[in-house]
């Protein structure tokens, strides 16, 4: 007789691995790794005076980094999926500390891109949320996933909220380096943790009818559907539009004349605010046409950023922004990968909503990147901001004619 899905779960947290233990330690994980990486943005302007760079060789590394998270990030579930998660896990956050060590002892543009760049984008592709949401699904009982899937995404979000005065805190008593060094240490507490959410390598199993679509089919038949088509280049706003922001929002209030302080407690408002922002869409999509939620979404950044360029900036108009930003910041991910499995299934949920991720931080490497760039060149960001609610408005209209409604075809899916 074979084992019921819930008593397998069950089987595998048996022990001191309880599923209170497996979402606190999940959730601190998911805490740890998001903080420094949503606080790199208060580097820019101490590194940058010490070494004489201009914002564009900063804005190149953590470009580099969104890159190399969103490539990396389908070959390291992958590599979860058939190995477990707690290696995959261990590997990254060892990538990610030692690219935090490297970051604390660039003296180069080439020594940072390696750093800040490479070794920490593909470290958060291998230790981010992701991975815990989905070391979760395997691991728990069906009732308490769903608790467990708001609690993994909601503490992502804290670690931004902590992270960000708390990195402002450190650079301002004992400088960057010192505060690099904290990071550092503190992503090798990762380790320990991954140890309650380890998962079995895949067992070898014949496939079900349903599961039959090869990789190949798959590929053609989401980027032949213009539904999904549409989905993905929606997406690449919210990566441009996120990277923007948090590596190039507190260096623009410095140059607005307010304090780093100010800058620490926005990207907290935002972390804060995108709790309750994520936790919402979540209850609203089961509720609304997803379409119609993405496009409010989008709509609605354009409108804050458009209002928050218009005005002048001070702490209470910055913190305004950051809360209203906060509230549409990650709440496009439950959505956009609704809308994929509603239209293709499960059986390669992780992979197309991967592709999805992959357009999400190919954005981000622009907005990151043209930042610099541009600010160099105009000494200013006001060109990027410009394009930031251009593309706001244009993710939109594209979003309304998605189509919400599985695809036909002759292969079926789960």
């Amino acid at each position: 007789m074979s084992i019921q899905a819930g008593d397998l779960a069950a089987s595998r947290a048996a022990g001191w691995r309880t599923p209170l233990v497996i979402i606190v330690c999940g959730c601190a994980i998911a805490l740890l790794s998001f903080g420094p990486r949503s606080s790199l943005g208060f580097f820019v302007q101490p590194m940058s005076r010490e070494f004489a760079w201009g914002r564009d060789v900063f804005a190149l590394a953590v470009a580099v980094q969104n890159l190399l998270w969103g490539l990396g990030q389908p070959l390291a579930g992958a590599i979860a999926d058939r190995f477990g998660v707690m290696r995959v896990i261990c590997v990254g956050a060892l990538l990610y500390a030692g690219g935090l060590l490297m970051m604390r002892y660039s003296t180069s543009p080439l020594s940072l891109n390696i750093g800040a760049g490479v070794l920490v984008g593909f470290g958060l592709s291998g230790c981010s949320f992701n991975l815990i949401l989905s070391a979760f699904s395997k691991l728990l009982p069906p009732e308490r996933r769903g608790v467990a899937l708001g609690a993994g995404t909601a503490a992502g979000s804290l670690g931004q909220f902590l992270f960000a005065p708390f990195g402002v805190a450190l650079i301002d008593q004992f400088g960057w380096q010192s505060a690099l060094m904290v990071f550092a240490t503190l992503m090798l507490f990762i380790v320990p943790l991954s140890l309650a959410v380890a998962t079995p390598p895949a067992a070898e199993a014949k496939p079900t009818d349903a599961e039959q679509q090869s990789f190949t089919t798959a590929l053609m038949e989401a980027f032949g559907h213009r539904s999904y088509v549409l989905l993905v280049l929606g997406f690449f706003t919210c990566g441009f539009q996120l990277a923007f922001i948090t590596v190039h929002l507190p260096a623009f209030l410095v140059d607005r004349g307010l304090s780093a302080q100010v800058g620490g407690w926005v990207i907290a408002a935002i972390g804060l605010f995108n709790i309750i922002g994520s936790l919402s869409v979540g209850w609203l999509q089961s509720r609304l046409p997803k379409r119609y939620i993405l496009s409010f979404i989008y709509f609605t950044r354009a409108l804050a950023t458009l209002a928050f360029i218009s005005f002048p900036v001070t702490p209470a108009t910055a913190i305004a922004f950051g809360a209203v930003s906060g509230l549409a910041w990650l709440s496009t991910v439950p959505p956009t990968s609704s809308l994929v499995a509603i239209m293709f299934g499960t059986r390669w949920l992780a992979t197309l909503y991967g592709f999805a991720f992959v357009s999400h931080q190919v954005g981000g490497f622009l907005g990151v990147w043209l930042g610099g760039l541009v600010f160099e060149r105009y000494g200013s960001y006001t060109p990027i901001w410009w394009l930031s609610i251009l593309f706001g408005v244009l993710s939109a209209l594209i979003n309304l004619p998605i189509v919400e409604k599985p695809l036909a075809r002759a292969v079926p899916a789960t």
